[in-house]
């Protein structure tokens, strides 16, 4: 598979390389727990083959990529060398990267436009040096923030829609551990839509029956066009049934899964998506944050057509919808001009 790819679930806090944080870190003068570069390139990747023991702690290490990338400037460069990453080492056409605002200003200390703004920036400037690529920034709420909180983040995607804003999301650990009420976002997420935002929300990746419970609800009452993970779907018929009717794309990325151990193996990967398939159910592929995954997305496709999970012509059709379901309307600058 040569032609040009679609990822359409990456964060930016685990798609830019550990070298560039670093360099990032220095230059703002942050305090590191780790004075040597390889304990810092563990620091802030899953380096245990073995993965994380839970989501708690993928967390921790989001800690670390988020506050390096709490400044305009590191902001810029982020988005602006995750772009050009994408493409070099990939073949990505079609990209968005998704980040929450808040937790790149310093609890305030920042001003939240201007990293919005810097974001931008780096788009621009990605758009200029890889014309081919389509690309377009999504801004996620928090499932811990309040509702006043999450309706601001809400707002500033929508007033910077014109710079490369294409959607919103939701992601963060429960608050206690326990059942989040997606209910509590209906406002915010209708907004968004209404101003022409795309919908995506994370659930279904954890939990068990309390997340699919979860996961049923966002298809409810949310209504969005994709849903990030949503594993949890392929022992729930009813739930995939409800899925394909609602012709919801589930962003799968496998890697991510087996790391953070929502599927326990090769065998549950290969299950999982032999059911999606058999159920009619959409999925594109994606890799969560390639530099803290240690993977890329071409990996991710040799993945799952070594271990019988999806065969050639399936894996053209998933990144065929990825490119389908993107939030991104229009062509790369270079096919525009």
């Amino acid at each position: 598979m040569r032609e040009g790819l679609a990822e359409l679930h990456t964060h930016l806090g685990g798609s830019v390389a550990s070298d560039a944080l670093w360099s990032l870190a220095h230059e703002q003068g942050i305090a590191l727990p780790v004075k040597d570069y390889w304990e810092f390139d563990r620091l802030v990747t899953v380096s245990d083959p073995r993965g994380v023991e839970n989501l708690d702690a993928l967390d921790a290490i989001y800690h670390w990529t988020e506050l390096i990338q709490s400044s305009p400037l590191a902001v810029e460069r982020s988005v602006h060398g995750a772009i050009g990453g994408a493409y070099r080492s990939q073949g990505i056409t079609t990209l968005e990267l998704r980040f929450n605002p808040m937790k790149r200003n310093r609890g305030g200390e920042r001003d939240l436009d201007h990293i919005i703004m810097a974001a931008a920036r780096g788009l621009d400037r990605a758009s200029l040096e890889y014309p081919q690529v389509r690309a377009g920034l999504i801004l996620m709420m928090d499932r811990t923030f309040t509702p006043s909180q999450n309706e601001v983040i809400v707002e500033k995607a929508i007033r910077y829609a014109p710079r490369g804003v294409v959607g919103v999301d939701i992601a963060g650990p429960r608050p206690g551990g326990g059942r989040f009420d997606y209910r509590s976002i209906v406002p915010q997420v209708e907004a968004a839509r209404e101003a022409g935002l795309g919908v995506t929300i994370h659930v279904g990746e954890e939990g068990g029956e309390l997340g699919r419970q979860e996961m049923a609800e966002v298809v409810e009452t949310l209504r969005p066009d994709r849903i990030g993970h949503g594993v949890l779907a392929a022992d729930d018929p009813p739930l995939m049934d409800a899925l394909r009717e609602a012709g919801i794309v589930l962003e799968l990325c496998p890697t991510s899964n087996l790391l953070t151990k929502a599927l326990a193996g090769e065998d549950a990967v290969r299950d999982t998506l032999r059911a999606f398939v058999d159920n009619g159910v959409l999925f594109t592929i994606a890799t969560d944050g390639p530099e803290m995954m240690r993977t890329h997305l071409r990996d991710e496709l040799d993945l799952l057509l070594r271990i019988g999970a999806l065969d050639e012509t399936e894996l053209r059709e998933a990144n065929q919808r990825g490119h389908e379901a993107s939030f991104v309307r229009g062509e790369g600058l270079l096919q525009a001009t």
